[in-house]
């Protein structure tokens, strides 16, 4: 399987990345500066997420799209990154006939947030974290508006560390779960495992321990 990695600069795409690696697919990173990335056996094109042709070129002979797209903290102005890149993503799958897509949110977005605990809920997301996860909104809508085979994935609190191989997958808030935290290389495992498995086809699931 061919698979391109779009935010594979940051701390999670590069856990993507060598989980990836380590399943033994054909590995492709999408990034603004190619030099930060210095991972051997993966393929690195010079790209934007703002740039559709770019985005078109990176994903001709690709079998699947994993998304670990960020943004900055934002406290003033607008925040429309997430929302614009996946839109772009999703365009240059569509024209290139590539279908699968796994797309990282996170915890708060969708009919996750209200989970992740009083202080998450209650103080960081409205106080901090608002801007960003009102665009992680925008972008799961672009998501589920489309006609690929995407998966959406929110992860709990990221943490750094070794992964446990293990965590919950929820996909329904029946008894209220709470979610907590997982490790960047437990969240990589499973999107790896998912890409294999396919058992959340144009569903969302939520990860943490």
């Amino acid at each position: 399987m061919n698979v391109l990695v779009i935010g594979a600069t940051g701390p999670l795409g590069r856990e993507i990345l060598a989980a990836a690696k380590g399943a033994g697919l054909s590995v492709r990173a999408l990034a603004r500066r190619p030099e930060a990335l210095q991972e051997a056996g993966v393929e690195i094109m010079k790209g934007d997420v703002r740039d559709l042709e770019s985005l078109k070129q990176a994903m001709r002979g690709a079998d699947a799209v994993i998304s670990a797209l960020g943004t900055p903290l934002i406290l003033k102005g607008p925040v429309t990154l997430l929302s614009e890149g996946t839109g772009n993503i999703v365009k240059a799958m569509e024209a290139e006939g590539v279908s699968r897509f796994l797309c990282v949110t996170g915890m708060g977005a969708g009919d996750s947030r209200g989970h992740g605990g009083f202080v998450y809920d209650r103080i960081l997301l409205p106080l901090l974290l608002g801007r960003v996860y009102a665009d992680k909104d925008r972008q799961e809508a672009i998501v589920r508006a489309s006609v690929l085979d995407w998966t959406l994935v929110r992860p709990a609190f990221l943490k750094d560390g070794p992964g446990r191989g293990q965590w919950r997958e929820i996909t329904s808030w029946t008894g209220e779960p709470k979610m907590t935290a997982i490790t960047r290389a437990d969240v990589a495992a499973f999107l790896v495992q998912e890409l294999a498995a396919h058992r959340y086809s144009r569903n969302s699931v939520n990860l943490s321990w």
